[in-house]
């Protein structure tokens, strides 16, 4: 009789094991995306788990243009910080491009836009975030000449975009004139 009971009280645990192990199973995540491309600093691409891709600025911050001094650096911190990793967003506006503009945490918690202010790769972007934390590990970079923080004076990236956009003090000057080229008049004949 105790043999009749073992046996069905191991069947029975089992039964609850293989029940709780069908739970974990995984599904996957509708807000989990995969960083698939960094295009810089500040902008990443990302594909969701049904295979749409989505082009995601980093909110709040600003990080230096590509061709601008630490701007192949915020690159790169991005790109070891979360590319091909999962991430969510937090947010999700668009910008006048059609991007999403959010933030982006890893699965493990970590901010990527507060990780590259905290850094020195980043401004904290006012003119778009009241938040007091970027404020602060802004300031905190800066005091302690973190990434562009290292720079005197660094360009913020709003400012590099405006005089990229401006013509130059030389370009205002009286342009040359243009050469016309005339074709010959054709030849006229009469015929006789």
């Amino acid at each position: 009789m105790l043999k009749k009971y073992s046996f069905l009280l191991f069947a029975l645990l089992i039964i609850i094991i293989a029940g709780c192990n069908s739970n974990n199973t995984k599904q996957p995540d509708a807000d989990v995306y995969k960083v698939v491309k960094v295009k810089d600093g500040d902008t990443l691409g990302l594909l969701s788990n049904d295979n749409q891709q989505v082009t995601v600025r980093l909110a709040e911050i600003d990080c230096p243009e590509k061709s601008q001094a630490f701007g192949q650096a915020a690159k790169k911190f991005t790109s070891d910080l979360c590319f091909g990793k999962d991430v969510k967003l937090i947010g999700n506006e668009h910008d006048r491009y059609g991007r999403t503009v959010a933030q982006v945490v890893l699965t493990d918690g970590t901010n990527v836009n507060y990780a590259l202010v905290k850094n020195g790769y980043a401004w904290h972007y006012k003119a778009y975030s009241k938040s007091t934390e970027l404020a602060a590990l802004e300031q905190q970079a800066r005091e302690n000449k973190l990434g562009l923080w290292q720079d005197a004076n660094p360009t913020p990236p709003w400012d590099f975009r405006r005089e990229k956009r401006q013509p130059k003090a030389d370009s205002l000057q009286t342009p040359k004139p243009k050469k016309h080229y005339h074709k010959r008049k054709p030849k006229l004949e009469y015929a006789a």
